[in-house]
């Protein structure tokens, strides 16, 4: 992942996780230069990159700032932050992917509802199983318009799909709608996820915007 990256994402979980309080000043650039090792540039990318979320402020003379927020800003940026996976919450920690399908298929009705489309609409449909620090942690089962997500191929799917999205695409996470239920794990989950029979599992259905 690109440094400037995994600044911003670790700045912006300690944000949302109340890490960082509102109106709380940040440490300066020199001292985030010393504690992510990383080059001024970077650092003051990584905070641009906040200032363009409406995370902080940056105020002359004085320093960066958390903005305050209302509680439901909170909440809905931290969806937000959620839908970009696994790479964003886990900064400094060894993601890996490993690809059970990567193709391109015609939508179905569930879909176009979902994703509001029109009839048959190519979508990329992409399994994956993601790994943090080598334990398997998630099964991730993700469509995405063809026509919207250009270009993207199984090298990106094996690192962050959502960093080529913000980065290469310059498009933004901008909210997500999520759902949760629990249930017992299927024998597929089992196999991938390295779990006992009848283990509980969360699923997750959400749609980005």
């Amino acid at each position: 992942m690109i440094k400037y990256i995994q600044i911003s994402n670790d700045i912006r979980n300690k944000i949302l996780d109340g890490t960082f309080k509102a109106n709380e000043q940040l440490p300066f650039e020199k001292e985030l230069c010393s504690e992510y090792s990383a080059s001024k540039m970077t650092v003051k990318k990584a905070l641009d990159n906040l200032v363009n979320e409406g995370l902080i402020v940056k105020r002359r003379g004085s320093g960066t700032f958390v903005k305050d927020m209302s509680p439901q800003d909170i909440s809905h940026l931290s969806v937000a932050n959620q839908f970009r996976g696994l790479t964003a919450e886990n900064s400094f920690k060894n993601i890996l992917s490993e690809i059970l399908e990567f193709n391109v298929v015609s939508s179905d009705d569930r879909i176009e509802k979902n994703l509001n489309l029109s009839k048959e609409e190519f979508v990329y449909n992409i399994l994956r199983v993601r790994s943090v620090d080598s334990i398997p942690r998630v099964i991730e089962h993700t469509y995405m318009p063809i026509n919207l997500i250009t270009g993207l191929t199984k090298k990106h799917c094996l690192s962050s799909i959502y960093e080529y999205i913000e980065e290469n695409l310059k498009l933004k996470i901008q909210s997500a709608n999520r759902t949760i239920t629990v249930r017992k794990c299927t024998e597929f989950e089992r196999k991938h996820l390295e779990l006992l029979e009848g283990d509980p599992v969360a699923v997750v259905t959400q749609t980005g915007f």
